[in-house]
């Protein structure tokens, strides 16, 4: 609950005037359908005892029939009023939220980002966001108002029906109601979140399916993986259908509970009566105005139901919701010499150490090649210089001050880091490169595509033009590979951080590739992760890191 609270604040915080006004006009609706059932109920049964007392020439009928009908229009206004107002606001609120999950996403820490599978996130960012647009609209708002008006209402039929009366439907909606709404509750919330599980598996398999479906293929496995997907759908189906019940339940109980209270406020108004402390006709407002009142406790029929959904994803979209970082000043150092200065580390997503007292300093325009076995740190290491990864013991400084220290938009300005796996997006090859360098015109391009020996392969194709599909589809490996270390290369750090950067690539064009990137970027400090005797060479010295 205390997610679904801090979720409801939040879309509060973004719209809190159109939201207000809603709770508003929510209440409104409410007082004036029960006025409307009220006043209708007791006009019939006025106009009735006085034509029987022969006095319906002289009774006023007018300004009741007046009032009715300004009611039902008043209402109907403030019911479409209200509708536009909070749906308005809270998808204006969601879509905040949603940037603000996608900014907590990108900039989460690194060891955390790389866990999030993609399905994961797309999950986060449409399923889990549509479902808690109920926080306000079928949760807070409904019953904030339905207290309202229970209240508003007691007091009016306090002073003119009596107390019992104005007790009696008090207690009984506001007690019952809510003892409902607590055991409907209990047993929907883990069908609801069961179901919303089993709903985000499904699509997270079929996402899974749909993008592995070449190497399924291949595996044979098309057909099973296929049939794991709609299984859960199945699941998801059977879920909903025993929550679909259980919703039924929650209504049946919130009608015969309203049936209950207008039968006793009946019984109540009769004994009034009977007793002379009551005229019939304020009898009937009572009756109708506890009829009328039911529809303050119709929302806790669906509130219950998604009840447990809205709490689990709220508690997910908390979880990864971007936090307002701290504002730093601009480092002051540009540049310079990286000194790693009796570092140790630990693998990333493990306490495993991997590196102990290493120390060794790179110069602009200097290339050091990284050497060791797979899995002694070299990657881990990498990511550590680029401030991705936290160092255990030691410093990791550049042009004099701690990589820890510097701040974020300079720090990536400064180091740039090829990783062992890069993610290429559909579209042309123009697009791909200027996600690093947006204002690149095509010279630039061109030349940095020709400093990775893709130049003349793309021009064959369709050039800047050539359009690659999600992963770098049309692509061979090695073509992918040159094209994001170009990507790489465009954004001109003083440090170049690079992770296997000749993978998949022949002897000849790994050297020709690593002597367009010292071409391109001459003054940048290069240390590179090397498993092939091509980079080693290629470097002006080596470091064991094993």
């Amino acid at each position: 609950m205390t997610a679904l609270w801090r979720i409801f604040r939040l879309i509060l915080r973004e719209q809190p005037t159109a939201l207000w006004r809603g709770a508003v006009l929510s209440c409104v609706v409410l007082l004036m359908g029960a006025a409307l059932l009220g006043l209708s109920g007791w006009f019939i049964t006025a106009a009735a005892a006085a034509g029987l007392a022969g006095m319906g020439a002289v009774f006023d009928v007018f300004r009741p029939s007046a009032t009715v009908r300004l009611l039902a229009l008043g209402r109907a206004a403030a019911r479409y009023g209200e509708r536009i107002l909070t749906h308005d606001a809270t998808l204006r609120a969601l879509e905040s939220l949603r940037v603000r999950l996608l900014a907590g996403l990108v900039t989460a820490p690194y060891p955390r980002m790389i866990r999030i599978r993609g399905a994961q996130a797309l999950n986060r960012l449409t399923a889990d966001i549509d479902v808690l647009d109920g926080v306000a609209l079928r949760l807070v708002l409904p019953v904030m108002a339905g207290v309202m008006a229970q209240v508003v209402v007691f007091a009016v039929l306090w002073a003119l029906v009596g107390l019992p009366v104005a007790l009696w439907i008090l207690a009984g909606y506001v007690f019952g109601g809510s003892a409902i709404f607590v055991l409907a509750t209990r047993k929907t919330a883990r069908l609801s979140r069961r179901a919303e599980a089993a709903a985000q598996a499904f699509r997270s398999r079929l996402i899974d399916l749909i993008r592995g479906r070449r190497d399924l293929a291949v595996q044979g496995q098309l057909v099973a993986q296929a049939d794991f997907a709609l299984a859960a759908d199945r699941r998801r189906r059977a879920l909903q259908t025993q929550q679909d019940h259980a919703e039924r339940l929650a209504g049946a109980a919130l009608h015969m509970l309203g049936t209950v209270i207008a039968g006793g406020t009946l019984w109540l108004g009769i004994k009034m009566v009977q007793a002379g402390d009551l005229a019939p006709s304020f009898a009937a407002l009572g009756f109708f105005t506890a009829l009328a009142l039911a529809e303050t406790i119709a929302p806790l029929r669906r509130a219950a139901s998604d009840l447990g959904r809205m709490a689990e994803a709220a508690r997910r979209v908390s979880r990864d919701i971007a936090v307002p970082l701290p504002t730093s000043a601009p480092s002051a150092a540009t540049g310079g010499r990286l000194q790693i200065q009796s570092v140790a580390l630990l693998r990333a997503l493990s306490k495993v150490p991997v590196l102990k007292d290493l120390s060794f300093d790179v110069r602009s325009g200097e290339t050091v090649a990284l050497t060791g076995p797979s899995g002694s740190g070299k990657s881990t290491l990498l990511l550590s210089i680029a401030g991705l990864h936290p160092v255990t013991t030691g410093r990791i400084t550049l042009g004099g001050l701690s990589i820890s220290d510097w701040d974020e938009k300079s720090l990536r300005a400064a180091v740039a880091l090829l990783p062992q796996r890069s993610v290429l997006m559909s579209g042309t090859v123009a697009d791909a490169l200027r996600l690093a360098a947006p204002h690149s015109d095509d010279d630039t391009l061109l030349q940095v595509l020709e400093a990775v020996q893709l130049n003349g392969v793309l021009q064959a194709r369709d050039g800047l033009n050539t359009i690659i599909g999600a992963g770098g589809d049309g692509l061979s490996g090695g073509e992918a590979r040159r094209l994001v270390l170009a990507r790489v290369l465009l954004r001109r750090p003083k440090v170049l951080l690079l992770d296997e950067p000749t993978e998949g690539l022949d002897e000849p064009t790994a050297q020709a590739v690593l002597a367009g990137v010292r071409r391109f970027l001459p003054g940048a400090a290069v240390v590179i992760a090397a498993h092939r005797r091509v980079e080693t060479r290629f470097a002006d010295r080596t470091v064991s890191v094993n």
